[in-house]
């Protein structure tokens, strides 16, 4: 893929960037192994510090900086002001609670004095994805650099500009200039990066063909790794749920980040007895929705982030359709605008050999399931081969915790919408995944985790 600023509401290329030689790569390697040995020599003090100021930044920035998301993978402008927002708040996160988590933890055994301590490793590359170009990035950012390492970014192809403003941030905010650097390089560089031995783990949120490719270099090189990839999460609306609210929670849960989500809901599974009500009311709330430009504060979903996003899933709705779905409501691109819209979608009846049933579906398509009780809602929910999150709604306390102890996922919602917060950690199961980010589990993925023993 070109490294270019396209913008997916009109197609118009705004600008193209030339991908980085071998030689400019090689230069900021050196610049941030030399730096590494300066900053892990900084105090947690000054760290935080510097995180404090990225979040101001952040915040005095945040209109310039949700312009410039929207501008590349098309998200709303009001989401992509929430999400900069987003990445202050975890900056302020880790300055408040980093300094607690890597603290020295004191252990009785039979030495006179045992503890176990957290020490940083160095050079950590992240591969990131278009669709939350800045919080994805942040959340891996702000507990490695807190811990003393120093990042590399491998960002989206088609998000450069959000890539190159990220760095400016963080040195604005008053850390070393080879602290955080972005890499403008193709994805086919990312093996040889892993590979170099100055790069000690790598972290990857994207497409499972893209994870598996990374877990393998960096096994290859024996090198930790923590991968967050695709998601068909379910939203399980059981007998006692309240049904107005499970609906209204459902559509922003599909429609989140223009359906473009790895944590967006999916699959709607929903038992017989509130089945018609809850179905009537979502297809009638999806027919609702004002598709349109991103900017426009009205707009609640704006166009997938390129045309191939756009191609595959028409792809995956027809063909679901032709084995066997029903079309509850959309179905189709929308022709009457330019750029990468798809109508929003809801299908039914859905057979188990369809792409609706199997795949994720990334974009404003939902599949509405119909089950008999909680145990078939969790039999369903669980025949995927991806575990990333779950929302479930029931008031009946013995099936909340069997949701709980059944559903096969990293996260439980229960009578919420899944979310990434950073006092909890998150991350995956099965195809979606492995490790995790965020809260003092996510700082230390990527720590050395010291013993000492003395007598």
């Amino acid at each position: 893929m070109v490294i270019a600023t396209v913008n997916p509401a009109t197609g118009e290329t705004i600008q193209t960037f030339n991908a980085l030689t071998d030689a400019e790569v090689e230069i900021k390697l050196k610049l941030a192994q030399q730096t590494f040995t300066q900053y892990q020599l900084t105090s947690l003090l000054e760290r935080a510090q510097w995180l404090r100021q990225a979040a101001v930044i952040l915040e005095n920035d945040r209109e310039h900086l949700a312009a410039l998301a929207t501008l590349e993978m098309g998200k709303t402008y009001t989401s992509a002001i929430a999400e900069v927002e987003k990445c202050a708040l975890v900056c302020r996160y880790y300055a408040e609670h980093g300094a607690r988590f890597l603290a020295d933890i004191p252990v009785s055994t039979d030495g006179s004095k045992s503890w176990v301590r957290f020490e940083p490793i160095g050079i950590v590359l992240a591969v990131m994805p278009w669709n939350f170009p800045y919080w994805q990035v942040f959340r891996f950012a702000a507990p490695a650099l807190m811990a003393g390492n120093v990042g590399l970014l491998k960002h989206a192809s088609n998000v450069p500009q959000c890539a190159l403003a990220i760095e400016e941030v963080l040195q604005r905010a008053g850390f070393m200039s080879g602290v955080f650097q972005t890499l403008l390089i193709p994805a086919k560089k990312v093996s040889n990066l892993v590979a170099d031995p100055r790069v000690k783990a790598v972290t990857l949120t994207g497409s499972e063909p893209a994870g598996r490719q990374v877990a393998s270099t960096a096994g290859q090189y024996l090198k930790k790794a923590v991968l967050e990839l695709g998601g068909s999460d379910p939203f399980i609306v059981l007998d006692s749920a309240n049904v107005e609210q499970a609906v209204s929670t459902a559509v922003k849960a599909r429609m989140l980040n223009n359906g473009q989500s790895c944590i967006a809901a999916k699959r709607f599974i929903v038992t017989e007895k509130i089945a018609t009500p809850f179905e009537k009311a979502f297809v009638a709330k999806f027919q609702g929705l004002k598709v349109g430009n991103p900017m426009d504060p009205a707009t609640d979903l704006g166009p997938l982030a390129t045309p191939q996003i756009l191609d595959d899933l028409e792809k995956q709705v027809q063909e679901s359709l032709q084995k066997g779905a029903t079309l509850l409501t959309g179905g189709y691109r929308i022709t009457t605008l330019s750029g990468n819209y798809y109508e929003p979608t809801i299908l039914t009846n859905i057979p188990k050999d369809s792409p609706a049933y199997a795949e994720e579906l990334f974009g404003p398509v939902a599949s509405l399931f119909r089950v008999r009780n909680v145990e078939d809602a969790i039999q369903l929910a669980n025949d995927t081969a991806f575990g990333l999150g779950s929302s479930a709604w029931t008031q009946d306390t013995e099936e909340q915790q069997l949701l709980i102890e059944k559903l096969q996922v990293g996260s439980v919602f229960i009578n919420g919408m899944v979310k990434s917060d950073p006092r909890l950690p998150f991350g995956g199961t099965k195809n979606s995944g492995y490790g995790r980010e965020l809260s003092v589990q996510g700082m230390h993925e990527f720590v050395n985790i010291k013993t000492v023993w003395m007598q």
